[in-house]
């Protein structure tokens, strides 16, 4: 089983797309949650993330950041790796 992804966006994010896109990339299934324009969402990702900025990324319930962060860990070679980790039943 891999990894459990969740991805906070809003339209017309060019940093989500990117992010998104880097995911596929990597064949791996990831929940998008459309935070721009619900309330609840936004307060949801301020809250769990600290971050005000889109996307907000989760692995297996552990922020990882953004978009550059998770190209960062790419290049870093340490999203695969990240992605491999089953998902907490």
């Amino acid at each position: 089983m891999a990894a459990r992804v969740e991805i906070y966006t809003r339209d017309f994010c060019s940093y989500c797309t990117r992010a998104k896109n880097l995911l596929a990339a990597k064949g791996a299934a990831f929940t998008e949650i459309r935070a721009g324009d619900d309330p609840d969402k936004r307060r949801e990702m301020i809250q769990r993330s600290h971050g005000t900025t889109y996307p907000q990324i989760f692995i297996n319930g552990r922020h990882v950041g953004g978009s550059d962060d998770i190209h960062d860990l790419d290049r870093a070679g340490r999203l695969d790796a990240l992605l491999a980790e089953p998902a907490a039943a």
